[in-house]
């Protein structure tokens, strides 16, 4: 079931990770048409039927960017909007606020999904990221928004890189 629930969250995406085999039908539009500059829509990964979460944390390039890839020691600005996998609520997005988030990508301030999931992302892509607990807040969760053993699901657009 887990793999079928991988399967048809990340169909929806353009770009299936390299483990799965993709036998489904490509969406309509191509990566090139998507508007980085616009909040995207939590539906097109959380599908209502998605199933299990993964075990181990998974990216898929919706679209691959062409500018610098980030490295640790980079200096990133991005723009996210991430919810829960069990739920598929929102909790957080930069877009809401109309301020992006930047930091140091291996400075460790951000969960250890982010710093593995964002190395070698290209500046101008958006990449889908689904952590798990182990990688984002484990049996602590955050606040009231993200329970504990909580997966994860990050929409993020890579807007700058500044080595």
């Amino acid at each position: 079931m887990a793999a079928a629930a991988v399967v048809l969250v990340f169909t929806a995406c353009n770009t299936p990770p390299a483990s799965v085999d993709d036998g489904a039908e490509e969406p309509e539009g191509t990566s090139e048409e998507l508007d980085l500059a616009t909040k995207p829509d939590l539906t097109t990964v959380l599908t209502d039927d998605r199933g299990e979460p993964p075990s181990g944390l998974q990216l898929t390039d919706v679209v691959e960017g062409a500018g610098d890839a980030a490295a640790d020691g980079d200096a990133l600005t991005v723009h996210y909007v991430g919810a829960s996998w069990s739920s598929g609520a929102q909790f957080d997005a930069t877009w809401d606020r109309s301020q992006p988030y930047s930091f140091t990508l291996g400075a460790a301030t951000n969960i250890d999904g982010w710093e593995q999931g964002l190395r070698g992302m290209r500046e101008g892509g958006r990449r889908v990221l689904v952590i798990p607990p182990d990688l984002a807040y484990g049996d602590r969760g955050a606040g009231d928004d993200i329970a504990p053993g909580e997966t994860i699901v990050f929409i993020i657009d890579l807007l700058e890189v500044e080595g």
